[in-house]
């Protein structure tokens, strides 16, 4: 069951060929595109002729490794009406820019009935641009992911129909010299048929910028960190209460850790220590003594506000899961994901 309230979310069906779906993702996305974020100075700098060496081979490994995202890739850029090298360098941002506005936070309380929680954290300017989009690939899994305009699906949190619930979190690694863009990584885990084959692929292809996943997996019960980039990958099972405020917590490796991504830890820490385990509370928490968890300010330090949060709930038949948007404490979608189907 799909319910909808009102809200600034907008949701989005899809199904074709990769091409077709991209193409249709860059029709939705494409005023906002054109309208902030190309006018942006973000998009001037990522698109920049000094990234030329880097973006060719990044988009040939993608083209040899994954022909489906790149397919998707140049459908999106058809959609959005600009070139497909601007738009593939555009979704290597974190790999071309380690300082890149993704922030987010993401909370796992594992137990008898495991919780998954994540504030989805990006540019103010996009609040009413992103959307759900119900994606149906041919030949390929049905999933359910928060959108950017502009980007391709898999980095934000995303619903497969396999029943693999999943996060995601930027890590600002320094001095990474990627192989393949992390969103591709990010985007291949939703073809994915089996947890295991989500893990193979990210510790097979983790020459990348870095990003934390956060995974939760009804047909095995698991839940799963995961971090990796630059070269790196380390995966644990969750099995007590801990938050994830995007930078490593595993990996060897130079990073940048922000002031808010420092406080967000600091502070989710504190709660859950103080016996806090209730996510969205924690998600919506506004009275750290340093920068919010629950980001919503103009003037936050790294051009980041909390754009949607999402709660995913394991039970004994399904995963349920409720979205909010930046208006409101009751959810604008809630669904339940059993068997293979959302229902």
């Amino acid at each position: 069951m799909l319910n909808k309230k009102e809200g600034r979310i907008d949701w989005l069906s899809i199904q074709g060929t990769p091409f077709e779906v991209g193409q249709a993702l860059g029709k939705k996305g494409k005023d906002a595109v054109h309208t902030l974020l190309v006018p942006s100075s973000d998009w001037a700098f990522i698109t920049d002729k000094r990234h030329q060496k880097h973006v060719e081979r990044l988009t040939k490994n993608t083209q040899d490794q994954f022909p489906t995202i790149w397919a998707e890739l140049e459908g999106l850029a058809a959609g959005l009406d600009l070139p497909i090298n601007d738009v593939f360098a555009w979704n290597c941002r974190g790999d071309l820019f380690a300082l890149a506005p993704d922030g987010c936070t993401s909370v796992q309380v594992p137990g008898d009935t495991p919780v998954l929680g994540h504030n989805e954290d990006g540019y103010p300017f996009l609040k009413e641009s992103c959307f759900i989009a119900e994606v149906a690939p041919v030949g390929q899994n049905e999933f359910w992911a928060f959108c950017y305009p502009g980007s391709i699906p898999g980095h934000t949190f995303a619903l497969t129909q396999n029943r693999l619930a999943m996060t995601v979190n930027n890590l600002r690694l320094l001095g990474v010299e990627a192989d393949l863009p992390r969103m591709v990584i990010s985007r291949a885990v939703l073809q994915q048929s089996t947890l295991q084959d989500v893990l193979d692929l990210i510790q097979n292809n983790c020459n990348s910028a870095g990003f934390h996943f956060s995974l939760l997996d009804q047909i095995t019960g698991a839940f799963k960190s995961v971090e990796f980039g630059a070269g790196q990958y380390h995966c644990h099972d969750l099995q007590t209460p801990g938050l994830h405020a995007n930078h490593a917590l595993h990996l060897d490796i130079a990073q940048r850790i922000t002031d808010s991504s420092g406080d967000r830890q600091t502070r989710g820490d504190a709660l859950l220590a103080n016996g806090c385990f209730e996510a969205l509370s924690i998600l919506q928490d506004k009275h750290a003594t340093g920068l919010p968890i629950y980001r919503d300010t103009p003037d936050d330090p790294d051009n980041e506000n909390t754009l949607a949060s999402v709660i995913f709930t394991l039970g004994p038949d399904g995963i349920d899961w409720m979205i909010y948007d930046q208006q409101s404490t009751t959810p604008v979608y809630t669904r339940h994901s059993q068997n293979g189907k959302t229902g």
